[in-house]
């Protein structure tokens, strides 16, 4: 089982026993070894009892735990707590900003089991007469329950990818002579999945979705199914699954027509015809063909959103997309001086192990006080440090950085002479978020204008799944940043993608310039770069256009002529 499995199944047992009033000693174990099992780097499957025994903070029965989920999926305790609580009381922890104490008030004073009944108690104004709720605690729980329905049977990218690359492999596995190719949402990558789509060539497709259906981790709907489509579910990420049969003359249509929006397909671009056209009336080797024979160059599949990428394929103006190879610094990070799991030092040894040139490291502002945000003196402190690892480190890099709170009214933590001492200032919001577009724009927007800004932070602070952004004014915000030379994050961390990709192509219409920042609080938070590389990529992003894809020297550079432009 993945180390964060494993995590989440402790946090989830956590708050089962904080729900049903257990122990607070035990409940506190729990979240003790959450806190040592986030600090993990190796896998802790198949490691014996002794070796989980050895990690600091993990005792003998935390150890044993981990030992049961690897062979078994779950563990005695938790299983009871799952047993003595109602599914939807479960699905209930799950609503952003109801913890178990208000689970445990919802679920044992208004009887409520479900979240479609929590949902009524709100409608009917029941919950605002509980104490401790009120008409403004009902109404956030009320659009928290309504964004949780409409997020049913979605996923993360990152959380779908995993499942689905393996589903893959067993689909190849179970048709061998077949050809197989993955298509829909994973393979435009698009950041939340609703369902699982494949492409297969045979000539037999009866026995192919007989053998589709002896697949371990896939369950058939025979009744959505048909003899050239196998419909059903992955049982591994719950996730609706499609698979279609076709001939080998028509895969490569096929595989297009289902890597692509429909815009993209249907627009029309060559003597009348669109892709659909072409594609359904001929044979073709491969998807490159069919754009040829459009007289187009080949769009990748993150392009095919039907924006402007078809008129850039006919003047074969396409862009060179940005690639992860093409990074050589990781901005805004955190460390243990604020809420990161990891030492400043470790963050910097480990961003060079990797292979990068430099790290910016961007801890919280005093204002967040709630993340263990930097008061004046840990960050003279930090930046002593952070002199000496650089002759230490070098010619590894580590830059000066603070993400600082944008305040209510636009300005941003710390007196102007802090502000002075770092190389540069991530500005984020996170807090107040309850705003309308008007306050929420002209809040970013005044932090914009502030000279000591460098790069804009998550700008709507969404959560996918989880929370929707307060509502900005995006062409006003990127306005913004390109008057007053400010560059603006796609933060890549899997919740929150965030400049969104549809967004990304009118920033660099404008000339901004854009940063892949995986705002880490563990180096495991590294990893995620990627997704924000597939974001840009999915907007056009270019390497010219990436900060983080220049030379330390280079960003050096820009820091220090940003810098005295201020004085």
């Amino acid at each position: 089982m993945e180390n964060k499995k494993i995590i989440r199944l402790f946090k989830l047992t956590a708050e089962l026993m904080e729900l049903h009033d257990e122990n607070p000693f035990k409940i506190r174990s729990y979240g003790n070894a959450v806190a040592a099992l986030e600090l993990v780097e190796e896998p802790l499957e198949g490691k014996r009892q002794a070796e989980l025994e050895s990690i600091n903070g993990v005792g003998k029965g935390i150890a044993a735990k981990i030992v049961e989920l690897n062979e078994t999926g779950s563990f005695a305790e938790l299983d009871q707590m799952l047993t003595a609580t109602p599914p939807g009381v479960v699905e209930m922890l799950r609503i952003k900003g109801i913890g178990p104490k208000k689970v445990r008030v919802i679920w044992k004073e208004l009887g409520t089991e479900t979240v479609e009944e929590l949902l009524e108690a709100c409608e009917q104004d029941k919950l605002s007469k509980i104490k401790g709720f009120g008409a403004k605690t009902q109404e956030n729980i009320r659009q928290a329950v309504l964004f949780t329905q409409q997020n049913r049977g979605k996923m993360l990218y990152a959380e779908a990818e995993p499942g689905a690359t393996e589903l893959l492999q067993a689909i190849r596995e179970a048709l061998p002579e077949a050809q197989v190719e993955q298509v829909g949402a994973i393979r435009r990558r698009l950041e939340i999945v609703e369902k699982l789509q494949f492409v297969v060539a045979t000539a037999a497709p009866a026995a192919a979705a007989e053998k589709l259906s002896q697949v371990d981790v896939l369950q058939q709907q025979e009744q959505q199914s048909g003899p050239l489509v196998w419909r059903g579910s992955h049982t591994v990420t719950n996730l609706e699954t499609e698979i279609k049969l076709v001939p080998e003359s028509k895969f490569a249509a096929e595989v297009l027509l289902q890597s692509a929006a429909v815009a993209h397909i249907t627009t029309v671009v060559a003597d009348g015809k669109s892709l659909l056209t072409l594609a359904r009336g001929g044979a073709y080797a491969t998807e490159a063909d069919i754009y040829k024979a459009a007289g187009m160059a080949y769009v990748e599949p993150e392009l095919r959103e039907g924006t402007t990428e078809l008129q850039l394929a006919l003047e074969n103006k396409l862009p060179n997309l940005l690639e992860l190879d093409d990074l050589k610094g990781i901005l805004h990070n955190h460390s243990t001086y604020s809420d990161g799991a990891n030492t400043l030092e470790q963050m910097a040894t480990y961003c060079r192990d990797l292979g990068y040139e430099y790290l910016g490291i961007c801890d919280h502002s005093k204002t967040a006080s709630y993340a263990g945000g930097l008061r004046e003196g840990d960050v003279m402190r930090q930046q002593k440090e952070i002199d000496e690892l650089n002759q230490k480190l070098a010619p590894f890099k580590i830059f000066k950085g603070i993400e600082s709170d944008i305040l209510g009214d636009g300005s941003l933590d710390y007196d102007p002479d802090i502000l002075a001492s770092f190389d540069f200032i991530v500005a984020s919001i996170h807090s107040s978020l309850n705003m309308d577009e008007q306050k929420a724009t002209a809040r970013l927007i005044t932090a914009i204008e502030n000279p000591y800004t460098t790069m804009l932070g998550h700008p709507t602070g969404r959560l996918l799944l989880r929370r929707e952004g307060y509502p900005i004014n995006h062409k006003a915000v990127i306005d913004a940043c390109a008057a007053n030379k400010v560059i603006i994050e796609i933060n890549a961390n899997p919740w929150r993608l965030d400049l969104d990709w549809r967004w990304v192509q009118y920033a660099l219409e404008q000339g901004v310039i854009l940063s892949i920042n995986p705002d880490a609080h563990h180096t495991s938070g590294y990893h995620d770069m990627r997704y924000g590389v597939y974001m840009g990529r999915k907007g056009g992003l270019t390497k010219e256009m990436t900060f983080n894809a220049k030379s330390a020297e280079e960003v050096e550079k820009y820091f220090r002529e940003r810098k005295e432009q201020i004085r």
